[in-house]
């Protein structure tokens, strides 16, 4: 199992932007993929970033164009930037090693850092 803390989340007005930070113990970071995933009120926990051992990038479209995902394998630590935020973007946001075909999370869940993007 492989344990996340995630940061950087907080309080935004629309158009604005924040940087979201997760880091993962254990040594098997560098190996395997990362996704950065999402809860708001009332609805299900949906991934919204993905980033393949290799640097592969894939969004939702919901995001695409505004959030882009990063990872530092030295560091064990994958990013999320998020620009032009929308209220709709409001939710709790998770990292995770991320099953690559099915998107599903493979470990525990993180506390989570809270985005609320209002004015």
């Amino acid at each position: 199992q492989v344990q996340f803390v995630e940061s950087g989340g907080g309080l935004v007005q629309p158009g604005g932007s924040l940087r979201l930070s997760c880091r993962a113990s254990g040594s098997i970071f560098s190996i395997d993929a990362m996704g950065w995933y999402r809860q708001a009120p009332g609805k299900q926990r949906e991934l919204v970033a993905a980033i393949t051992k290799v640097g592969n990038k894939n969004y939702a479209d919901s995001v695409k164009g505004r959030f882009t995902i990063s990872r530092d394998n030295a560091k064990n630590t994958v990013y999320l930037q998020m620009n032009s935020l929308k209220p709709e973007d409001t939710a709790v946001y998770y990292c995770n090693r991320v099953e690559v075909i099915t998107g599903h999370a493979l470990d525990a869940w993180g506390q989570g850092t809270l985005v609320t993007v209002s004015s």
